[in-house]
């Protein structure tokens, strides 16, 4: 696991899929665990707090074919 420090203006999510490049439901629940006192900061961290990241597989994205009956 590796510890990375807030920018002015980060959300949980924008950190974490900056530094992980996923904001899914699976990584965002691990990142909760491992940081349960983030919540008291609100939805924007200060610049400076220490968040420790999951270690995450790497998922391609899934790109879905649009169809005209879509």
């Amino acid at each position: 696991m590796r510890k990375v420090r807030s920018v002015a203006g980060d959300s949980v999510n924008l950190l974490l899929y900056r530094e992980t490049g996923r904001s899914d439901d699976a990584a965002e629940d691990a990142l909760w665990k491992l940081n349960p006192t983030l919540a008291e900061y609100g939805p924007v961290l200060p610049a400076g707090v220490w968040v420790v990241l999951p270690e995450l597989d790497v998922k391609p994205a899934v790109i879905k074919a649009a169809s005209a009956w879509d």
